[in-house]
């Protein structure tokens, strides 16, 4: 059943990736030419947009009746409000005080994300969210690693301005285990993923449209 759960999250990042679109913002940022208005952007839109996430997955462990997928959850709630402070410092690094962040005026396309897991939640289908959620995992750390060492490199950051995406860029072996054992054993209850797979296609958009909304700030 594991071999089942890891079949078909590979099919799923496979369809996501033939939707096409791409992430406009990260590679500005690797570059050095990403503005400073969309570095700031960036760090007020996330400190939302982890408030959000932080209880949406509370929400889905309290809704979730497979003790794996629960655990699972928890502990992706639990990475949220660590992440938390670490954002500070790098809203901080962008030069926004907590009053300047707290007064940011966020973007409806940066917003679509957080606004959709946190309907995923309210859905009532923790089972659905497990699978969007798991299949677009995939791409975060590889983005958060490319940009903690262009923050470095082209823009002068410091240990405690990247940490939040060092935080995230670091591989997590015990998640990636846990999500496939909370999945394993979700199929095991009979649940089929048909349900699912629109929930992750659209995730996945609006995951590219917070990027690609950065990316075409001045």
């Amino acid at each position: 059943m594991a071999k089942d759960a890891k079949g078909l999250l590979e099919r799923v990042r496979a369809e996501l990736k033939r939707d096409g679109g791409s992430n406009r913002l990260v590679p500005l940022i690797a570059s050095g030419e990403a503005s400073s208005a969309a570095l700031r952007a960036l760090a007020a839109e996330e400190h939302r947009i982890v408030h959000s996430d932080w209880r949406a997955f509370l929400t889905l462990a309290a809704q979730s009746p497979v003790p794996a997928q629960r655990e699972f959850f928890a502990m992706v709630a639990g990475g949220e409000g660590l992440a938390l402070a670490k954002l500070a410092d790098f809203a901080s690094a962008c030069g926004l005080t907590p009053d300047d962040v707290a007064a940011y005026r966020p973007l409806p396309g940066c917003q679509a994300y957080p606004s959709y897991v946190a309907r995923l939640a309210l859905d009532g289908n923790p089972h659905d969210a497990l699978l969007a959620i798991l299949a677009n995992f995939a791409e975060w750390g590889g983005y958060c690693a490319t940009i903690a060492a262009a923050l470095r490199e082209h823009y002068g950051f410091d240990d405690a301005g990247c940490a939040f995406f060092d935080f995230f860029a670091e591989p997590a072996p015990e998640l990636d285990a846990l999500g496939l054992r909370a999945l394993t054993d979700v199929l095991a209850t009979g649940w089929t993923p048909d349900g699912a797979l629109p929930a992750a296609h659209l995730l996945h958009s609006y995951e590219l449209m917070f990027w690609n909304t950065l990316a075409d700030l001045p």
